[in-house]
């Protein structure tokens, strides 16, 4: 268990630094003017990082006792992930 809470904290870190340039580029749906839905997906894309951070301290502290929910709490910024690369990898097949 700690190894898979490490190994996966470990992918969100390395993920800080592409989160940047996208998060970066997020502001660019502001170019036509303001619209609800690029405040969404800035705001969304900007919480990657609060994320990571507020659920590795659920997981770690939830780990002896609640182990289910500890893995659960480990796997939530991997949706963030995982809605960047599944887009990602379909527009270049």
């Amino acid at each position: 268990m700690k190894a898979f809470f490490i190994s996966s904290q470990i992918l969100y870190v390395l993920c800080l630094a592409p989160w940047f340039l996208i998060w970066g580029i997020s502001f660019m749906g502001f170019d036509s003017g303001f619209s609800w839905f690029a405040v969404a997906l800035t705001g969304g894309i900007g919480l990657y990082p609060i994320a990571v951070i507020v659920c590795s301290i659920l997981a770690w502290r939830n780990r002896i006792k609640r182990k289910r929910a500890a893995v659960i709490f480990n796997l939530v910024p991997m949706l963030w992930i995982a809605l960047v690369v599944v887009p990602v990898v379909a527009i270049n097949l």
